[in-house]
């Protein structure tokens, strides 16, 4: 392996930085030079796509900077130091520019000759950072992080991960600087590790020639400091083979890329694969082994807060022609889960779920939250599990949970000890972490009742009260919880009331803004459809046409973005509309023998969210009467399988149903007489037995309705006559 000139690698990198263009032509690098000399920020970023297309570089040299990362941060970092332009705007000097104008003038002179200890290293004088940043395009995919191996050691590597932990950012020292009480030097001492042997005798030539020990004193003040924090970052769940657990990786961030992170973040890193010793006692069992980490060079969200969601040009055309489309409604729930067959009304109450409604805090500081939670009870098999799973993809930040695997703990928050700094910290729970988010929890009803408890708080507060090992805290979980549960015995049994089949405490039920009841019934024409839509998706991977190109998640996620930035109020004129439909509620549940669910003040608020979240849908400041209406029609849908258990669906009887089945089906053949037969197989699709058609056509024919042929009892209308 040839030698490398380092001094001619600086002029290639001078001569990139110098007259590489951007878009317009212009020197791309040196536009952002300019704007660091004006302090407008401190970050230097370095495209590697960038450095491929530069013709002038050669491929060794491109390869070299991808494989020898951090050596060459360095060799940029003094380019640019010669590179740096001088600032054309004025800016109020901080501490480090006073201390570099004192250091300029006051420097002594060393009548001894050039002393390396007194020559002020290049990493003081700097006010900037340089990152080299890997491709971000698609054409390359991340690395999943066990696919990160030692041939990757000093390389630039770009990997993606869920952040499970964060550390507190702390100083990280990276240039010592001391004064010797003797001679009263300035002393420097470059820190490259995370651990260093402090200077204790002064190494300048005057106190070697006079043979002055002298005492060292550590400049806090004059130091220079890095802004470091440390991050977990853990395999996604698809690039965990079968059968194992996901790894962890551990990642350092260091000046401007602090902050960037949050425990549940999906991202992807671009960052220099390094070893790092074990340190204290660690290093002692471990002996030769090492650890590594990642030192992160660039960040990239998979999913953006909604708060911070910016459109692209495409994207704020296509959203201003959904928001004039009057049926948006109707095309956002239908875009959700489209292989899924049917459950409009659920898909249309998840959408608001996403939306949801502003939060409210009062005058004396009382806080009323605008998330929705919601509660999809049902048999088995009606794609509940599969409904969860879609909303965590659609939504920014959420969090997938079951009951049985997850602990009251799990769900809020552990005390444990920092193996950084060895203090107890707490560790957020799925609830901490789904924070301006979704938390979905499967399996509901197979939790245990004292973990059940921990999500009382959560969802009607907000927040998480911690007391524990010396710990007294209160955490933000401002969540929408999305739990799916089955009835008490495994499916709904019509012979018990809703409240024994339900099996959850009041206090819980409500909390939840919807109780969504899904039974599986048994109707034929509704079951051949259903098999016919699982057969397509089976055989196209795809769903059948809805009559419209579904919405792509991320064009759901922009939309919504876009309507949570409002903030509709209810207006004066429909406070008592609100009231009254309330109280008809009330009393309604009042008269029943066995109420389908528990109505509160709770209930009330409930209809005022889901208005707002539909108010939100319409791109409207304000609440129309149409929003109250749909907010009353979801809740009365959320039971409706239960309704239809006593023919309550269209408000009549058995008997009067058959009719209607009957008189629709002479209507749509355009023919009066229906045989026997085609009336029975009608009616049996329906649910019901030969016993109730007898009677039926009993009851009509003797109101002269129509005529019944005494031999094969086939059914002749008499307005047909």
């Amino acid at each position: 392996m040839k030698d490398i000139d380092f001094s001619a690698e600086k002029e290639l990198a001078k001569d990139f930085l110098s007259n590489f263009p951007d878009s317009n032509g212009e020197p791309k690098y040196m536009r952002i030079l300019q704007q660091v000399a004006n302090r407008k920020f401190r970050a230097i970023e370095i495209d590697i796509e960038d450095l491929f297309s530069y013709a002038e570089l050669d491929e060794e040299f491109r390869n070299r900077v991808q494989e020898n990362t951090r050596r060459y941060i360095g060799i940029f970092a003094d380019a640019i130091d010669e590179l740096m332009p001088e600032p054309t705007e004025a800016f109020t000097d901080d501490d480090h520019d006073i201390l570099m104008t004192q250091r300029s003038d006051d420097v002594p002179e060393n009548m001894d000759g050039p002393d390396p200890h007194q020559k002020m290293p290049p990493e003081i004088k700097r006010y900037f950072e340089v990152y080299i940043r890997a491709s971000s395009s698609g054409k390359s995919k991340p690395f999943a992080i066990r696919e990160v191996k030692a041939s990757h050691i000093g390389q630039l590597v770009r990997i993606s991960g869920i952040v499970t932990r964060c550390s507190d950012v702390k100083p990280l020292m990276q240039v010592a600087v001391y004064t010797c009480e003797e001679c009263g030097f300035e002393i420097y001492q470059e820190v490259t590790a995370r651990v260093f042997m402090p200077l204790f005798e002064c190494p300048s030539r005057r106190c070697i020639t006079n043979r002055t020990k002298g005492n060292l004193i550590l400049q806090l003040r004059a130091s220079k400091f890095l802004k470091f924090q440390e991050a977990k970052i853990q395999e996604l769940a698809e690039d965990v083979p079968k059968g194992h657990i996901p790894r962890t990786m551990t990642v350092h961030f260091r000046g401007e890329l602090t902050r960037k992170v949050a425990p549940g973040d999906v991202v992807k890193l671009s960052g220099i694969f390094l070893p790092i010793p074990y340190t204290g006692f660690r290093a002692m069992r471990a002996g030769l082994v090492a650890d590594t980490y990642l030192e992160a060079m660039s960040i990239t969200h998979t999913k953006k807060k909604y708060e911070d969601y910016e459109l692209i040009g495409d994207e704020e055309e296509q959203i201003a022609r959904l928001a004039e489309d009057g049926n948006i409604y109707e095309k956002l729930a239908r875009s959700l889960a489209p292989e899924i067959y049917g459950h409009e009304d659920i898909k249309k109450a998840l959408l608001l779920l996403l939306v949801g409604a502003p939060h409210r805090k009062l005058k004396d500081g009382m806080k009323i939250r605008g998330d929705l939670h919601i509660c999809l009870m049902g048999d088995p098999g009606v794609a509940k599990s599969q409904l969860l799973k879609h909303i965590i993809n659609v939504a920014p930040r959420g969090v997938y949970t079951t009951g049985k695997g997850s602990s009251g703990v799990g769900l809020t928050a552990a005390v444990q000890k920092d193996p950084v700094t060895n203090e107890m910290v707490l560790e957020g729970g799925a609830l901490v972490l789904a924070d301006m988010g979704i938390c979905a929890i499967d399996e509901f009803d197979k939790m245990d009742e004292l973990d059940r408890t921990a999500i009382h708080e959560v969802m009607e507060q907000q927040t998480v009260s911690i007391a524990k090992a010396g710990i007294t805290t209160s955490l933000n979980a401002r969540t929408a919880v999305l739990a799916a549960a089955n009835p008490a015995w495994g499916r709904y049994d019509l012979r018990r009331t809703p409240a024994e089949n339900i099996n959850l405490p009041p206090a819980l039920l409500s909390r939840f803004d919807l109780l969504w009841l899904i039974l599986d019934r048994a109707d034929m024409d509704s079951d051949l459809e259903m098999a016919r839509h699982v057969v397509y998706v089976h055989q196209n991977k795809e769903s059948p046409a809805l009559g419209f190109t579904p919405l792509e998640p991320s064009v759901i996620r922009a939309y919504i973005s876009a309507v949570r930035r409002l903030s509709p109020s209810v207006p004066q004129e429909l406070e008592e509309y609100i009231a009254s439909a309330y109280s008809s509620i009330r009393q309604e549940e009042a008269k029943s023998n066995a109420p389908h669910s528990y109505t509160t003040v709770r209930t009330l608020l409930s209809i005022l969210r889901i208005s707002a979240a539909i108010a939100r849908l319409r791109h409207s400041e304000t609440v129309a009467q149409s929003d109250v209406d749909e907010a009353l029609r979801l809740m009365h849908m959320s039971k409706f399988s239960l309704y239809s258990d006593d023919r309550q669906k269209s408000g009549l009887d058995p008997i009067g149903d058959i009719y209607s089945i009957l008189r629709d089906e002479s209507e749509t053949t355009g023919k009066q007489d229906v045989s026997y037969a085609h009336a029975l197989n009608l009616i049996s699709r329906k649910g019901y037995s030969e016993a109730q058609l007898k009677q039926c056509l009993e009851e009509y024919a003797n109101i002269n309705v129509w005529q019944i042929n005494p031999i094969s009892f086939d059914i002749r209308f008499i307005d047909a006559i």
